[in-house]
């Protein structure tokens, strides 16, 4: 039967006995056994007998070797969460190929929508659309060189207009998402990103100026 452990026969002086021949598949299956239980050193095993295959996987996607910590540590913790959504633990292997190679696409979505926003955001804010004829390389390097100006602009905000912003500009979040995820009144939301846009421009203006 697929799965079953044979048993080998070995020599002890007249006797003989049966030893069960482990295989390394039977090891993964009682491990994500373990983890539906809720047994979190069965985690740590199987992390550590399948982690270099699944970076493969998410680094094929993703292609991007500054994201793939990140992506692995969700990858683990759904691993966690979901075990149980199973429905046969034997094709365990299948099912986290499957859910790593969707977690790359996702963060490979993500990542260019962040860039598409970033980019637009950058354009309006110092004023580059449809204005810029520089050559390529050189206006590679300009973007470059706003995109790290507007972090820094950015991470420099008040707590409190810094995290609707992002929220609206880098997540592409609406009004009212914000307002749900900051416990905030729509009103507020609005005038703190206003506020916000105002602290950006002017501090740009300074630094171009």
């Amino acid at each position: 039967m697929n799965g079953e452990r044979k048993p080998t026969r070995l020599a002890s002086g007249d006797s003989q006995m049966a030893i069960p021949v482990v295989q390394p598949q039977d090891i993964d299956v009682e491990l994500m056994q373990g983890i539906r239980s809720g047994d979190d050193a069965a985690l740590t095993l199987l992390i550590g007998r399948n982690e270099r295959w699944l970076r493969g996987v998410v680094y094929a996607v993703l292609t991007d070797a500054d994201l793939l910590d990140d992506v692995m540590q969700q990858v683990w913790l759904r691993v966690w969460q979901r075990a149980v959504e199973v429905e046969d633990v034997r094709r365990w292997r299948h099912w986290l190929y499957r859910m790593a190679r969707n977690a790359a696409i996702d963060a490979g979505r993500k990542k260019t929508r962040r860039r598409k926003l970033w980019q637009r955001l950058g354009e309006e804010m110092l004023g580059r659309r449809d204005q810029d004829r520089t050559p390529g390389p050189l206006r590679m390097a300009a973007v470059a060189e706003d995109h790290g100006r507007l972090l820094g602009v950015v991470d420099a905000m008040p707590e409190i207009y810094r995290e609707p912003f992002v929220l609206r500009h880098l997540e592409g979040m609406t009004y009212k998402q914000i307002a749900e995820a900051l416990d905030l009144p729509m009103d507020t939301v609005g005038t703190r990103l206003v506020r916000a846009r105002r602290l950006l421009q002017q501090s740009l203006d300074m630094q171009v100026g």
